[in-house]
């Protein structure tokens, strides 16, 4: 009986030769092929991370591209918006104003006659005043002198008209420039007033014909919020709520 060779695939039932498995096939590499293979892999995961290290570069590049060009828009706004100085308000120079100054700001519980303590001031424009001060905003009755001018004290400008010369579209152009601001602005109308319209701040006052007069934005410009009040900053709401509050 003929020896049966080992090296000689086995067959199945039908006598066919069975193909060796992958564990075998593998084992029947040469070392060479399988230094080449273990290369292939290597060359593979480099160029992989090669290839993720160009993408994120990129990702880098064009996020920076992106932050310098909106750096860039910044500056430029900054730059056309600041391309005309703030003018100080020490150089603005106003027609008819009038000044005191060394006023006092004691605080009191009576009434005070401003214009004959304080040469014909009228409306007060500072001085003795009223411990509360009067919440800043837009009335269409007349205020408490003594709580407006505690307003005054922290900064605020006290917009008084005279309500039969400043009616209709005047009336409403005033109250919204007043509005404007948000805060710190005082309107009232004043009974006895001299003039159509007057501004006051502490120690200042100018008198105008007209809402249209460009001297009404020139004191605002020069005495709203202005760090000379003797309490600048200090509150403007939260205390007395005056009657026709409108605005």
């Amino acid at each position: 009986m003929a020896r049966r060779d080992d090296t000689t695939p086995s067959g199945d039932e039908s006598g066919r030769p069975v193909p060796p498995t992958a564990k075998q096939a593998q084992k029947d590499l040469t070392v060479k092929q399988q230094r080449e293979a273990r290369r292939a892999e290597k060359v593979a995961a480099l160029k992989k991370q090669q290839d993720r290290a160009r993408r994120n570069r990129l990702i880098g590049i064009i996020t920076g591209s992106v932050a310098a060009v909106a750096v860039v828009a910044v500056v430029i706004g900054v730059v056309v918006s600041s391309g005309t100085p703030k003018q100080d308000p020490a150089d603005i120079s106003i027609e008819g104003l009038r000044t005191w100054d060394s006023l006092p700001s004691t605080h009191v519980q009576t009434p005070v006659d401003y214009a004959g303590l304080y040469d014909g001031m009228s409306p007060p424009a500072g001085g003795e005043h009223n411990p509360m001060w009067l919440n800043c905003g837009v009335y269409d009755q007349p205020q408490p002198n003594e709580n407006a001018v505690h307003d005054l004290e922290h900064g605020a400008v006290w917009i008084t008209y005279d309500a039969a010369k400043i009616t209709g579209d005047d009336l409403s152009n005033l109250q919204k420039y007043a509005e404007s601001f948000g805060g710190y602005v005082t309107m009232s109308p004043y009974e006895g007033l001299d003039t159509p319209i007057a501004l006051s701040a502490w120690g200042a006052q100018v008198k105008v014909d007209s809402v249209d007069d460009q001297r009404i934005k020139d004191f605002m410009a020069k005495y709203w919020k202005s760090p000379n009040a003797p309490e600048a900053g200090a509150a403007c709401t939260g205390a007395l709520e005056g009657e026709g509050r409108v605005g």
